[in-house]
């Protein structure tokens, strides 16, 4: 009894700082999205019920934004697990070097996601950025983003760079995990590299590999940084704009507050339900148990 009362003692300021940072905003974020603050109703707001949800539904702008963060998310997410399967496989045979290659491998993860974005920025800047120019000299073509889809391939670029180191380091850890015997007794078996792949590699990782890919698809598709610096602010005409990036400029640009907050809840609301079904349908936590 009393090493239970000394845990909640411990674990007790670490519960008001998750409440004051976590929980009080959450529960005020559900309690203004039912409501009409404004810039013109900033202190003077009243309960409206389901009027901005209604709203938010009704508008265009949230159908099209939530099919282009659907498009978004799946293409981000595809190439961070492919290129950081592949990755992590290569890292894991016998490699000279191999400490250095990890690295620097990881590198575009652990730079902070603002510095990235600018500098993939003024990389395909039309006149002097360097993506630009190896594009125009090799294939006569740009990716201008003063269009709506040459902003958005932009974002994308940048977004499976910052995206795919952590995939590796996941993938890596799930491969070094695995008993060497596995591979050896496949191999006298005569199984080929796709069948040990398959039956094997595959099986194992997945316990790993299913909670990173929950939480790819959440980063992804709630990521703010990359849309907002690259395509300086969801340019050209708001059209570069995700759902997350939208809320924000809604809200703290265009000051609709209740229909911000309530927007907001959509998408957590969204993402709850996917990551839900998702682990539950893959049964990602079978092995934990």
């Amino acid at each position: 009894m009393n090493q239970t009362r000394l845990a909640y003692f411990y674990t007790f300021p670490a519960l008001i700082i998750m409440s004051l940072v976590v929980a009080y905003p959450f529960v005020y974020n559900i309690v203004i999205s039912f409501s009409n603050m404004n810039l013109m109703h900033f202190r003077d707001w009243w309960i409206v019920g389901f009027r901005n949800y209604l709203t938010v539904f009704k508008e265009n702008y949230f159908w099209y934004f939530l099919l282009k963060n659907i498009l978004w998310t799946g293409i981000n997410v595809f190439f961070h697990v492919v290129i950081g399967v592949f990755l992590a496989l290569l890292l894991n045979r016998e490699l000279k070097g191999k400490s250095i290659f990890r690295t620097l491998l990881i590198l575009p993860w652990a730079v902070p996601q603002y510095i990235t974005a600018l500098t993939w920025r003024g990389m395909f800047n039309t006149e002097y950025g360097a993506v630009n120019l190896i594009l125009n000299q090799l294939f006569g073509i740009t990716i201008p983003l003063n269009t709506e889809w040459g902003a958005f391939t932009a974002c994308l670029v940048t977004n499976i760079w910052l995206g795919f180191p952590f995939m590796m380091i996941i993938a890596l850890g799930g491969l070094q995990s695995i008993p060497r015997a596995l591979y050896e007794a496949a191999e006298m078996d005569g199984a080929s590299w796709g069948h040990q792949f398959r039956h094997i590699t595959i099986p194992l990782i997945k316990p790993v590999m299913i909670p990173a890919i929950t939480l790819g698809v959440i980063w992804t598709f709630n990521n703010f940084n990359v849309i907002w610096l690259v395509s300086n602010g969801g340019e050209p005409s708001d059209k570069t704009h995700l759902l997350v990036s939208w809320v924000y400029k809604a809200g703290f640009t265009y000051f609709r507050i209740g229909y911000a907050a309530a927007f907001s809840m959509i998408i957590f609301l969204i993402l709850f339900i996917f990551s839900w079904n998702f682990i539950k349908k893959t049964r990602a936590t079978e092995a934990v148990y």
